[in-house]
């Protein structure tokens, strides 16, 4: 199913949103950290190749892409990016841990980061979801 075609406006405007988070002001490295470990727990096998492609182009090592589902155990990524990916599992898992976690990152970051981070990992949720649901099989 064509549903960028089929709903252009409504998905338009999804995609309009994640234009204006990228444009934010918040670093693109870390947003595209966040969606590609949204993609994966999703299992959105399109985002998850674009966003690793993203992040080699940002200058990420491969051995790094590599090692992010096992982010925890891997000194290979720096503070805020870890608050990043356990912020981007809370969410996506909906672990109900959110105010110990908000309360890391607003150590790291501002309130706008914050807000702007948070919508795309939901956002990305979303565009994984409906590639998953209504697009072709990649």
């Amino acid at each position: 199913m064509n549903y960028k075609e089929t709903a252009k406006e409504t998905i338009g405007n999804l995609y309009k949103a994640h234009t204006s988070i990228r444009k934010s002001g918040i670093d693109e490295k870390l947003i595209a950290l966040a969606e590609l470990r949204v993609s994966q727990i999703n299992g959105c096998a399109y985002c998850c190749s674009y966003h690793a492609k993203e992040l080699l182009n940002f200058g990420f090592e491969q051995d790094t892409v590599n090692q992010l589902p096992g982010w925890q155990h891997t000194t290979a990524f720096d503070t805020r990016q870890k608050l990043v990916l356990e912020w981007a599992e809370a969410i996506t898992y909906n672990n109900y841990v959110w105010q110990q976690i908000k309360e890391k990152l607003q150590q790291h970051f501002t309130e706008r980061e914050i807000v702007e981070l948070t919508s795309s990992i939901t956002l990305m949720s979303t565009l994984n979801k409906l590639r998953i649901t209504l697009a072709k099989q990649d």
